[in-house]
């Protein structure tokens, strides 16, 4: 395989692989299973990791919240030696205690902003972080006090760019003032396009910010391999998101069999022609995977071209605003681009 091309992410001048690694499933979560309901294998998550790394996919994205902890420690067992090598992103927001136990509050206090800086740093063994994001934004606390706290960070070299995740354009535009903004992450993909819909997308073309789409194959719906609710496991999370349940579930799979229809025209699977239509659109896609087929998949979907004929068959198969249920529950939604 090629080596990937490399793209500019924002205006601030970080250039990263055109397809970057979710590593969110890699660790096993608080019990026995993770998030999406299958035991994580380190050894397999390493070996994915050092796979990517040979194809030129060294952008690696994480956060403390995956665990906690364990995300970002597994991290470090699989960069160590070769720190330089990598780019990595990670993020903070979700409260942590000194326990490693989630407080269920959201914290962008400037103390905390410190503190949970260093632990990612020590978990990570490392003395710097590529790109550092608020996690979700703290509605108790102005953003320009996160944001100066994380900026201050900048200064002491401990983070090389700032970033935002799930925010709304008048959080984008208050925090850029305080301090460019290099990326805001968000879920984006053929079925959550919300933001574009809502102009976020418009504000972070006009500030040069970038965008760093995670679940860019629809949570696992655009990989063409989800056929009926069954083939989720009884404790994934994706059965409590309204997009699964219901007659929204049938409905999302008829939309997935035409975009499936044009995959097999181009030789290339549903999941790759939903990763390229992110390309496509100026985004770095995370898609998420710990195992190295599918890792090398998603990095050939960087060589996928997409004319403009190609994206509006795709966005006529699943037009803007389109009714694909909702990507979380109503809690979650309530924490989303605010």
């Amino acid at each position: 395989m090629t080596q990937i091309k490399q793209v500019k992410l924002g205006s601030q001048g970080l250039v990263v692989p055109a397809v970057g690694l979710g590593c969110m499933g890699m660790s096993k979560w608080a019990g026995e299973y993770d998030i999406y309901g299958k035991s994580a294998d380190e050894n397999e998550s390493i070996a994915t990791i050092h796979r990517s790394l040979e194809l030129g996919g060294n952008f690696l994205d994480t956060a403390d919240v995956y665990g906690p902890l364990a995300n970002e420690r597994l991290i470090a067992k699989a960069i160590k030696g070769n720190r330089e090598k990598y780019l990595i992103a990670t993020k903070f927001g979700f409260e942590v205690d000194d326990n490693e136990q989630l407080t269920g509050k959201i914290n962008g206090s400037s103390e905390y902003v410190r503190k949970a800086v260093e632990r990612s740093l020590k978990n990570l063994g490392t003395d710097y972080i590529d790109l550092y994001y608020l996690h979700r934004l703290d509605t108790g606390t102005p953003i320009e006090e996160t944001v100066g706290a994380m900026a201050d960070m900048v200064k002491e070299g401990k983070i090389r760019h700032i970033g935002l995740s799930e925010v709304g354009s008048q959080t984008i535009q208050i925090a850029h003032a305080i301090h460019p903004l290099t990326a805001v992450q968000s879920e984006f993909s053929l079925f959550e396009r919300n933001i574009e819909e809502i102009g976020i997308i418009d504000t972070l073309n006009e500030l040069g910010v970038g965008l760093v789409a995670y679940s860019p194959i629809g949570r696992g719906f655009l990989s063409g391999e989800i056929l009926k609710p069954e083939d989720l496991p009884e404790n994934d999370s994706r059965r409590g998101m309204p997009r699964y349940q219901g007659e929204r579930f049938f409905k999302n799979i008829e939309l997935v069999k035409e975009i499936k229809i044009m995959a097999e025209e181009k030789s290339i699977t549903t999941a790759q022609l939903a990763i390229a239509w992110v390309i496509a659109k100026g985004h770095v896609p995370i898609p998420g995977t710990r195992k190295v087929k599918n890792l090398e998949a998603n990095i050939a979907s960087a060589e996928i071209v997409l004319g403009s004929e190609d994206l509006d068959r795709l966005e006529s198969i699943v037009p803007l605003g389109s009714d694909v249920g909702a990507r979380y529950d109503e809690a979650g939604m309530k924490m989303v681009n605010l």
